[in-house]
């Protein structure tokens, strides 16, 4: 009887286990495989909690340790993973601008050009010198002075001028007797622009004038200065570009396969990045007969009313022409200050939320280089908005957040431990940033200027002065910025600082952001490193002193630079003030 029960027990037991699974065991895996789809339609990505540069699509095991995966959260915005955000204050302080690139058909007609504002050639002067001499005084100081006709220019002393009024003086005397010698030499000083009173001023008061005023002969804004203080000129010599603003052109480049599109007097409408909201109707004024052959473009231009001072030479603007008809592939653009380099990569920054301040990298493929444009053959698309304008502060706020960047090909701390910081590992790949190129003298004093900020910077670290420390690393950030790749003129040395640059800026703005002593002389250290090497490389013309503290960060040791041989350590200050040596004197 027992052994019956027992029997039937574990036939309800069997019943039961069996029941249960074809309840529930459909279920869960319909369940597993629906929420590994969801998974995957979130874009869900995959990280390791000791390796977060590790990013996957997919769980499985970390690369590097073999520790399980985990799902890498998203931020606080929902942004993914590449993604990063910056505040309002900070697109205002750093003047981040941002352009929607394209050039095509839009839905009614219409083909868009880029371009930009340039100077009025048929309104541009030329003030020159009437007469040989030294200039005693430019009354001109500046680029982008306002000059008006008659206003006084330059001061010059005239040897040939100062014989010439004693000619004349000599001459009136004898006027009577020998009219025709009177008036050669009262016509020799006319053709050196002298005007009849200041003619018969000399001669009516039998004083010869040591110092000669130049004139304008224009009324306009000073776009050049060709001379300074002290220079001696020649007769003719130009002394300073004049240009006259109140009309500019919008000056356009046109593709090979669309010139036959365009005629002159067609209606155009333009819009600049600083006033995209308003449009100014022109018309087609010239079409360039002549094809730029390395470019395959042709210029177009419009003449525009500026009296407002409204647009200025080098803005860029976007030109549509409506009712034209194409099927024709267009061809992208972009500003070349939208443009990244690094090696042979090309990368931008594109506003990836068009209501939110959220940027992310894209790596694109640069055509034929056209004035201050590049063509886009691929990997951005018509209708895309990227930085023009502060792109390397983006770029140095991507690294500091650990998200893709120039010289970071993957998202999240890089191996050194510190969030945001790129090795020169990656650099060294393309150059060699020990060997020195050749560069001009005023590259060089730029470089110097930086390098003055960051002694008072080091200075400020040896004092112990947290909030000297924080200024003047925003002083040398703004240098840095200020730096001017043209004066650049082959391929190995812009190469060499579009590498350098950034590192540089980026350690400082860590810097910069550091609340405490500490921190900054943390940052310090990457800072002393990317600087050394740019100096390597440039040279500054001034002697420099490598000097090297090993027990700097846990006996790991830092290198610094210096003015000065003898040794004022910054990373430990009044602790250890005089703890290190120098390793290498950088002529």
């Amino acid at each position: 009887m027992k052994n019956k029960n027992l029997l039937i027990y574990i036939g309800l037991l069997a019943l039961g286990l069996l029941f249960g699974w074809l309840l529930f065991g459909g279920t869960t895996n319909t369940e597993t495989e629906h929420n590994h789809n969801a998974v995957a339609e979130t874009n869900q990505m995959w990280t390791c909690s000791m390796h977060p540069q590790i990013m996957q699509p997919e769980p499985g095991d970390c690369p590097i340790c073999g520790m399980d995966l985990i799902p890498a959260e998203a931020g606080a915005d929902g942004l993914l993973a590449d993604q990063f955000k910056l505040t309002e204050n900070a697109m205002a302080l750093a003047n981040i601008q941002t352009t929607v690139v394209g050039m095509g058909k839009t839905e009614d007609n219409a083909i868009k050009l880029s371009g930009k504002i340039v100077e009025n050639e048929e309104a541009n002067a030329v003030q020159v010198s009437y007469f040989s001499g030294r200039i005693e005084r430019l009354n001109v100081n500046f680029t982008g002075e306002e000059v008006r006709k008659g206003q006084l220019l330059a001061t010059i002393y005239s040897p040939e001028l100062y014989a010439a009024q004693q000619e004349l003086i000599t001459a009136s005397s004898l006027k009577e007797s020998q009219p025709a010698l009177y008036k050669a030499v009262r016509n020799k000083l006319k053709l050196w622009k002298l005007s009849e009173n200041q003619i018969n001023q000399i001669e009516n008061s039998g004083k010869v004038k040591e110092n000669f005023p130049v004139y304008a002969t224009v009324s306009g804004t000073v776009s050049e200065k060709l001379v300074a203080q002290g220079d001696y000129v020649k007769q003719g010599q130009p002394l300073l570009k004049i240009a006259n603003l109140n009309t500019v052109w919008a000056s356009f480049d046109v593709y090979e396969n669309q010139i036959d599109l365009f005629k002159k007097g067609q209606e155009i409408s333009i819009t600049t990045n600083a006033n995209s909201n308003k449009e100014i109707k022109s018309k087609v004024d010239f079409i360039n007969p002549i094809l730029d052959t390395r470019t395959r473009t042709v210029k177009l231009r419009a003449v525009l009313d500026n009296k407002d001072n409204n647009f200025k030479p080098g803005m860029f603007v976007e030109g549509q022409i409506k009712g034209v008809n194409s099927t024709k592939k267009q061809v992208l653009t972009i500003p070349s200050s939208a443009v990244l380099w690094t090696g042979e990569r090309s990368v931008v920054y594109i506003k990836a939320q068009p209501d939110q301040p959220v940027f992310e990298l894209r790596k694109i493929t640069l055509g034929n280089q056209i004035g201050d444009n590049y063509q886009v053959l691929e990997g951005l698309n018509n209708g895309d908005e990227i930085v023009t304008n502060g792109t390397f502060t983006v770029d140095a706020a991507a690294q500091l957040q650990g998200k893709k960047s120039m010289m970071n090909k993957t998202s999240g701390k890089t191996s050194t431990g510190h969030e945001g910081h790129v090795g020169m590992e990656e650099s060294n790949k393309h150059f060699n940033l020990n060997e020195r190129v050749s560069v001009s003298k005023a590259f060089q004093k730029q470089l110097k200027t930086v390098f003055n900020d960051y002694i008072i910077l080091k200075d400020a670290l040896v004092n112990d002065d947290s909030k000297k420390v924080e200024e003047a690393s925003k002083t040398l950030i703004e240098n840095v910025s200020k730096v001017d790749m043209k004066l650049l003129k082959d391929k190995d040395s812009h190469n060499h600082w579009m590498t350098l640059e950034p590192e540089i800026k980026i350690a400082a703005i860590a810097i910069s952001k550091s609340i405490d002593i500490k921190s900054q002389r943390a940052n310090f250290k990457s800072l002393s490193t990317q600087l050394t090497n740019a100096i390597e490389v440039f040279g500054i013309n001034e002697k420099v002193y490598h000097q090297y503290c090993p027990m700097v960060d846990n006996n790991k040791g830092a290198y610094w630079l210096s003015k000065e041989e003898k040794v004022f350590n910054p990373y430990f200050g009044d602790a250890m003030l005089t703890c290190g040596e120098v390793k290498q004197v950088i002529e």
